[in-house]
């Protein structure tokens, strides 16, 4: 009994008018626990591999958004990632299996990837020359990003009769590109094993027993260097499409040793990117849900195993191969987007990986202007208003409004994310709140829309103000309307509401 005087209810009533009809809903909030939680720098983005020859369905949209030839001067890319501080960086994808490095004794010339439609991923092997390693660590710190790298996995393997690719892990030009990294004292965040090798793989498979070995070698080896040393960076894998018998397997042969920090998986959960009916998908509740049994299973299977590891997404970027142009860097984007981080989020899920920072059809930012793109403001509002505390949030009514609650960030009361994927409906959501004190009624709301209500623009208004940098490259102010609390929270038709009720008092977010 006396633990139900520490249950909040927030009962977010609303009524949505449709022929002269009126559709009530409930949304409940439970603010007496939390649910689950993230990372306190929940947000992630990715930098990939891929040259501007890369093409998918026709479409070449890398430019120079590569690891090796980004322009890291650039003042937007700078204030886009600082804007964060620190945005998590995951510098991966498929070439880092075939990426070696220019490190101690390497002994040949270092050159870039060239096509090669007959090798692995379409590639020769590349480098990464260690001067280019220099200065994306300089850009990092000037951002103040917090970085996951890749390491080549596929080094020293060799071809298997089943299709898979065997023998042990050839750590040691990995392992001189760590010396390297820890001697010049740069920061690194993590050591991720290898992209996409899981599992049955992306054209390239390793064994589950192998894997788990490798991983521990990597463990031992990130021990070893960073003996002594303040901060020891958190070892990461596998970075593949999640199955569960795979994954099962790799926690419970990794777990004795302790040798597995995060456990990652990617998701796109559109399907490829040449689909024309992506708008349809991602305005669809039945396919955003789908999602849910692979949050659900992973975190099952790590609860039952009784291990350590942490959920991230390592990767997910709503469609495969580059995404579509026009779709996953638009407006409409925003919607599986953020229904993914609410959703991953409710799953204890820590971190999640926007594929990608620059680069593809499904950058945050645009890769020839580096403006950024209408989730890359999504993600912003996320991470300064969402906190780590997840509640509890049941929506009870039409299946078109998403709903998620967080504490609030650095701030007194929650945050509570609206999205309303009807392209017709406004919605109004009353907020009563319940055996809650407040000390005042004004909230703060932040309404994301299309510009001229177009789903494929590359403009997102918020509050009805077009959000652009300046002339110096600077990242907009982000100003919310005030409002009085006793009034409904309107949600347009196919619009985002970021809603922060300072006045909410939960225990769980005390």
């Amino acid at each position: 009994m006396a633990g139900m005087l520490y249950l909040l209810a927030i009962l977010l009533t609303f009524s949505t008018a449709v022929a002269g009809e009126v559709m009530k809903g409930e949304a409940v909030v439970n603010g007496g626990a939390t649910i689950a939680s993230t990372d306190e720098h929940f947000i992630c983005a990715t930098l990939d591999w891929w040259p501007s020859e890369r093409c998918d369905y026709g479409s070449c949209s890398w430019g120079n958004a590569s690891i090796l030839n980004l322009n890291l001067s650039n003042p937007v890319l700078i204030n886009a990632v600082k804007a964060f501080s620190p945005l998590k960086l995951r510098l991966g994808g498929s070439l880092d299996d075939k990426v070696l490095y220019e490190t101690g004794d390497f002994g040949r010339p270092c050159l870039p990837f060239v096509k090669n439609d007959s090798a692995l991923f379409g590639y020769n092997d590349g480098c990464l020359p260690i001067s280019r390693w220099d200065q994306l660590n300089k850009f990092f710190e000037e951002a103040s990003a917090s970085v996951v790298f890749g390491l080549n996995a596929l080094n020293g393997r060799v071809p298997m009769p089943d299709g898979s690719v065997g023998g042990p892990w050839n750590y040691t030009n990995a392992e001189s590109l760590i010396h390297f990294t820890a001697n010049k004292s740069y920061n690194i965040l993590g050591w991720e094993l290898g992209n996409e090798l899981s599992g049955k793989g992306i054209r390239a498979r390793i064994d589950v027993a192998q894997y788990a070995a490798d991983t521990i070698s990597l463990k031992k080896i990130v021990d070893q260097i960073y003996e002594g040393r303040p901060v020891k960076p958190l070892i990461i894998a596998p970075g593949g499409n999640f199955e569960v018998e795979w994954y099962s397997q790799f926690i419970d042969l990794t777990k004795t040793s302790s040798s597995l920090d995060v456990i990652t998986h990617h998701m796109y959960i559109l399907g490829p990117g040449v689909d024309e009916d992506l708008v349809e998908k991602i305005l669809n509740p039945w396919r955003l849900d789908l999602a849910a049994s692979v949050f659900s299973n992973l975190s099952v299977i790590l609860r039952n195993a009784g291990s350590s590891p942490t959920a991230w997404v390592g990767e997910a970027g709503g469609a495969y191969n580059g995404g579509h142009n026009l779709v996953t860097n638009s407006f409409v984007s925003s919607f599986w987007y953020l229904d993914q981080l609410g959703m991953s989020a409710n799953y204890d899920t820590k971190s999640y990986c926007r594929q990608s920072l620059i680069g593809g059809n499904y950058g945050l930012l645009n890769t020839t202007t580096f403006e950024p793109n209408p989730d890359y403001y999504s993600a912003l509002l996320w991470h300064r208003l969402m906190g780590p505390k997840v509640l509890a949030t049941d929506f009870i009514g039409t299946k078109k409004i998403r709903a998620y609650t967080h504490c609030a960030r650095d701030s007194n009361g929650i945050t509570l994310l609206l999205l309303n994927l009807d392209p017709i409906e406004t919605t109004y959501v009353q907020v009563s709140i319940k055996s809650v004190e407040f000390t005042n009624k004004t909230r703060e709301e932040y309404q994301l829309t299309a510009e001229d209500g177009n789903l494929h623009s590359q403009t997102v208004l918020l509050n009805g103000k077009v959000l652009n940098v300046d002339s110096y490259g600077q990242i907009p102010a982000l100003v919310p309307l005030e409002v009085d609390g006793s009034q409904p929270i309107k949600v347009a038709p196919v619009s985002i509401v970021f809603a922060h009720l300072p006045y909410v008092h939960a225990p769980a977010c005390i």
